[in-house]
């Protein structure tokens, strides 16, 4: 394959894409078919307002509540109330920060989809049945882990409720450390979707010439990508900030890695092609996570009865699907 183009998987529970570049994985992103997301315009009620203030509480039909901005000065508890999708929710640590939405006069509309948001980007969408060489099982494996290695050093990716933090090890010498781990930086932003505040934490670099050198470095890696940035301090910390509309990669899969791999499975059954019965073997946890609903899609699309198996000794991500003789 040539030229940089977005694919796109239909998949059981989610849609998935990476971005290609020849056979390079530049970015990735996951919508999930669950939750608000972001362009969504839809009706909601009102449920809580501080007197005179602009922001409030709505309650959606589908039971989720989101935090809305730009209230009118009319608007009263229970009233219904047309707001469009910001940013959907974000997992954190035992819960979810809500949705955010604003008040609008325009039009109901659905939300994107995946496909369609990612056309507004100028580059090619091509829906595929399966990414060539299919860098997904180790996308999410990388998600999870946290870990993105490169010559000398280390990323260690830990999404918190503040910010995504990016700490760097390595044995190279500090200022040789921190630009060796800047494209690998740059890759991880792209790879595992990062956004919103993210903070870099580079080795410690004395020299001032060393931290302008390594400031503008940073800056042709994130050339591309639109967002602003502290410069770093002498402690070596940078704070990169983003507009965020979605939960990352890293934090989707890191926050519910049972969730991920009931996905991640349903994949896999979609992919066995040998004949007879498909048996689906994962950890108990991520047998338990498939919904209903993903098994009866399952079973449509592969046209085939489907037999669910737990196995305590497999990873989260270490399921897989496999075809028995009937």
């Amino acid at each position: 394959m040539t030229g940089r183009a977005w694919l796109v998987e239909h998949g059981i529970g989610e849609d998935r894409a990476v971005l290609v570049d020849a056979s390079e994985i530049l970015a990735a992103r996951c919508q999930r078919h669950d939750g608000l997301t972001a362009g969504l315009i839809a009706e909601a009620r009102l449920i809580a307002r501080t007197s005179r203030a602009r922001r409030g509480t709505v309650l959606f039909d589908t039971g989720e509540e989101a935090l809305v901005d730009g209230l009118p000065s009319d608007a009263r508890e229970g009233a219904a109330l047309r707001v469009q999708v910001t940013r959907a929710r974000l997992a954190e640590k035992g819960r979810f920060k809500r949705a955010q939405v604003r008040a609008t006069d325009a039009p109901s509309r659905a939300a994107p989809t995946l496909a369609d948001a990612l056309r507004n980007t100028g580059v090619p969408v091509r829906t595929v049945r399966r990414f060539p060489e299919d860098p997904w099982p180790e996308l999410l494996g990388e998600a999870l882990d946290g870990i993105v290695t490169f010559p000398g050093g280390s990323l260690v990716l830990s999404p918190t409720p503040a910010m995504t933090l990016i700490d760097i090890d390595g044995t190279l010498p500090p200022a040789a450390l921190a630009r060796a781990a800047v494209p690998a930086i740059a890759g991880a932003i792209g790879r595992l979707d990062l956004a919103g505040s993210i903070g870099i934490d580079f080795p410690s670099i004395e020299s001032r010439e060393d931290r302008r050198a390594l400031d503008e470095t940073l800056a042709d890696a994130l050339a591309s990508w639109p967002h602003q940035r502290t410069a770093i301090n002498g402690f070596g910390f940078v704070q990169i900030v983003s507009r965020l509309e979605r939960p990352s990669l890293l934090a989707m899969v890191q926050h519910d890695p049972w969730r991920a791999g009931a996905l991640l499975l349903l994949r896999r059954l979609e992919d066995e092609t040998r004949p007879g019965l498909l048996l689906a073997l994962a950890h108990p946890r991520v047998i338990a996570a498939v919904e209903p609903g993903w098994r009866e899609e399952a079973a449509k699309r592969t046209g085939r009865t489907i037999t669910w198996q737990a196995d305590a000794t497999l990873a989260p991500l270490g399921g897989f699907a496999q075809a028995l003789a009937s």
